[in-house]
């Protein structure tokens, strides 16, 4: 039986990984009730290192006897049952939880949003606790990304909200039954869970149904996934927003500028303001628009909504602008299906301006690289140069015949080179002033930024 927050109030709770994105927000929420909290991770990191200022005890090792003494042990879906510590809990009957089990814990005396959708839940939801912290509201959240205001990616509030990233990647998004949850878009990905498109849509549908029933679904009508759930929904209030006629909150008389964008918005047939955005593209003023919905069907103010997310700068590894050197900005962003890359070029292309966009892509995961290689050389050729390194398995054993040239064979202006080294010295040494050069996915590619940053620096001295 799912442990209750009050019976964890003074027990231990061992979180395995703790230093991922996602467990990282849940201990340091933990922490804040007064749960003792210990940990294991694979190496030393400033999440870590910020968490034991807080008062976890963390290892940076995956050993047995970590968990031992513990009452509760957390676990995310990285973690495989051979995991010593996984291993060592079972044998001992600990009682485990999932990371999304745990986080359900955690706001389950809370009215909750939780934020879903292929694309777009880590910078939605980011943009709601920040839209809501302008309201006085003080949520709670936990998210899949550090806010660049608040530099946290998780925090207790004294408000009643919790916002919450429900991450639909292996399922375990039914856990949460929130109040009121945000759908932005539905299309197939995680191909390594989900075989098909109907699976994809089908985890959603379960997801929708355990939304209070005196509580609402925000969903995007400019989204067919999303539109054809709605039209499945009949357990809870719908809310649409989008770009067309019939949504309770449109979108119009959009600008989009290389850095930044803005739109009327009209709430049933009232125009209630302004979205001004500080960060670009108009996918983002869509997931700005699944805010204002939420906010305003939640009875906040609309002119504070927009005070908020006029505040909003963004979320790291969201289009992260990491240095501007003799002209050159070099830019980093998680995207890592087709779709996001398509959009995150689009923002890229219009910031670059008369510049050149070069991009260094690391697919991520071969399962996905098998199903979408046709796709991503297709959204790639935006860019005027892309170098592609190699697959990042993250948990994934290879699959024979697919690598990342599966994708630069389909792309005159596609390079492999699988080489980190070679990549940064032919880019650094390359680069010319106005140039964007975008380091892009979900992998460790993010660590080449700072590097490429760096040798402009000295190149440039």
């Amino acid at each position: 039986m799912k442990p209750t927050l009050d019976s964890l109030i003074g027990k231990r709770v061992h979180f395995i990984g703790i230093g991922g994105a996602g467990m990282s927000g849940l201990a340091r929420i933990a922490l804040s009730h007064g749960i003792t909290v210990t940990g294991s991770d694979v190496k030393e990191s400033t999440v870590v290192t910020a968490l034991r200022a807080l008062g976890a005890q963390i290892e940076t090792t995956h050993a047995a006897s970590n968990v031992e003494g513990a009452d509760v042990i957390v676990y995310s879906s990285a973690i495989s049952e051979s995991n010593p510590e996984f291993r060592r809990a079972n044998e001992l009957s600990i009682p485990n939880l999932t990371r999304a089990a745990a986080l359900s814990v955690l706001m389950s005396q809370s009215k909750s949003i939780a934020v879903a959708g292929t694309h777009g839940k880590t910078t939605t939801s980011s943009m709601m606790a920040v839209a809501l912290q302008a309201c006085s509201a003080d949520p709670s959240f936990a998210i899949g990304g550090t806010i660049t205001t608040s530099g946290s990616n998780a925090h207790r509030g004294t408000g009643e909200i919790f916002v919450a990233e429900a991450d639909e990647s292996d399922g375990s998004f039914i856990e949460y039954h929130p109040f009121a949850a945000i759908i932005t878009n539905i299309e197939h990905d995680h191909v390594d869970y989900f075989a098909t498109p109907k699976d994809v849509e089908d985890a959603f549908r379960d997801f929708a149904s355990t939304i209070s029933s005196d509580g609402f679904l925000t969903y995007c009508r400019d989204d067919n996934g999303a539109e054809k759930l709605a039209l499945q929904v009949t357990s809870c209030q719908l809310v649409s927003y989008g770009t067309t006629e019939g949504c309770d909150l449109i979108l119009d008389s959009i600008e989009l500028e290389p850095m930044g964008s803005r739109a009327r918005a009209i709430w049933r047939g009232k125009v209630v303001g302004v979205v001004e955005l500080q960060v670009p593209g108009q996918h983002n003023l869509l997931n700005a628009a699944a805010v204002l919905a939420t906010g305003l069907n939640l009875g906040f103010a609309a002119s504070e909504l927009l005070t908020g997310l006029a505040m909003y700068r963004g979320t790291g590894r969201r289009f992260e602008l990491k240095g501007t050197v003799h002209g050159i900005r070099v830019i980093d962003d998680y995207g890592h299906h087709p779709t996001e890359i398509d959009v995150t070029l689009k923002a890229a292309r219009r910031f670059a301006g008369d510049g050149r966009l070069v991009v260094i892509f690391q697919p991520h995961r071969f399962s996905r690289t098998q199903a979408f290689y046709k796709e991503f050389a297709q959204s790639l050729e935006q860019a005027d140069r892309v170098i592609i390194l190699e697959i990042y398995a993250a948990s994934e054993k290879g699959i024979p015949g697919v690598t990342s040239r599966l994708i630069t064979d389909l792309m005159p202006n596609g390079e492999y080179i699988p080489n980190f080294v070679e990549v940064t010295d032919e880019v650094i040494n390359s680069a010319k002033p106005l140039d964007v050069i975008l380091t892009l996915g979900a992998g460790d590619v993010s660590s080449l930024a700072t590097i490429i940053v760096d040798g402009l620096s000295r190149r440039f001295s």
